[in-house]
């Protein structure tokens, strides 16, 4: 029933021309665009999800017994409804569910045939870490058995899953085929799409991160879910802004208190309060381009109606919500 209740959510959001939104959970939303590529956000929250395991906190027992408060991990579904192609941006843990949201968005969303066709026309991973990679495990034979399926990553990425297990199987097996994209490069899907690979610092164990840049015939998108603070990025986000028409970024913590007993330094995302500070002396229209994702369960932003959330929108900004549409 939940994922009913999801799906119907997704199949809206007005996204034509210059404009998106996000759809109130309650309420139904307009259809999808059907003549122009679009990206439809399958997930919001941080590596674990909300609610999170084991977690008893207020919002997690929240989502538990409300699961329209609920946040699947960070996603995006990029269609071209032209030619029916279809990319996911990061595959994350609760892939399974996700692919039941995206049915139906590209020609790949049909009941599967007996060949198990690839699900995606490519993936597209931002780094090794839970939340952003772990859901391609679900290709392999013991669950769906892909035939194929291109994963798009830098050249250390594509390394670490091809010669470190169980990763390495997809690949020995035949369920998925790397394609390198180096940071600075740009990958050419259709004659009006492409993606380029930006280079962000983050905690690099296994691979380094990546955000990723979604240019379409009309709007361009920045998909930048990880990121430590702003200061230790070589490009200043002010710029970064000035070239896309959308901005998905970090919104991991709202402030520095969200974490009792734990180093927070441990964790350097940028916080909400700061990034809202360092673009106040932006133009309103600069500013309404931001939406924060990546969300942890222990940000108060999280909770749809709530305070944090409030302070956000009132500053110009948004907290990015899934089912969001965003034209290209």
């Amino acid at each position: 029933m939940r994922s009913l209740t999801r799906a119907a959510l997704y199949v809206g959001i007005v996204a034509s021309g210059l404009a998106s939104c996000a759809a109130p959970r309650a309420e139904a939303a307009a259809p999808v665009p059907t003549d122009s590529p679009y990206v439809l956000v399958l997930g919001t929250a941080q590596d674990g999800g909300m609610p999170q395991i084991a977690c008893t906190c207020d919002a997690c027992e929240a989502a538990r017994e409300d699961p329209g408060t609920r946040r699947l991990v960070t996603s995006l579904l990029l269609v071209d409804p032209t030619s029916g192609e279809r990319w996911l941006f990061d595959a994350g843990p609760e892939l399974p569910e996700q692919v039941e949201l995206a049915r139906g968005h590209g020609r790949r969303g049909e009941a599967a045939h007996a060949g198990r066709p690839a699900l995606f026309d490519g993936v597209f991973i931002t780094h090794a870490h839970l939340g952003h990679y772990a859901g391609l495990l679900y290709l392999g034979r013991e669950a769906y058995g892909s035939e194929p399926m291109t994963v798009f990553g830098t050249p250390r990425l594509l390394d670490f899953l091809g010669g470190n297990g169980p990763w390495s199987l997809l690949f020995g097996a035949g369920h998925a085929k790397g394609r390198a994209l180096a940071p600075g490069a740009t990958a050419s899907l259709t004659e009006s799409l492409s993606v380029t690979a930006i280079e962000v610092p983050h905690r690099d164990e296994f691979s380094d991160t990546v955000a990723f840049r979604i240019q379409g015939p009309a709007h361009a998108l920045l998909y930048l879910p990880d990121i430590d603070k702003w200061d230790r990025w070589g490009t200043p986000l002010e710029d970064v802004l000035k070239t896309v028409d959308y901005a998905l970024i970090d919104g991991t913590f709202y402030g520095p208190d969200e974490l009792p007993g734990r180093d927070m330094a441990q964790v350097p995302h940028p916080f909400i309060v700061e990034s809202m500070a360092r673009l106040a002396p932006l133009a309103a229209g600069e500013r309404a381009k931001v939406y924060f994702t990546h969300l942890n369960h222990s940000n108060p932003a999280a909770a749809p109606g709530g305070e944090a959330a409030a302070r956000v929108s009132r500053a110009g900004f948004h907290v990015l919500d899934e089912g969001t549409v965003f034209g290209l």
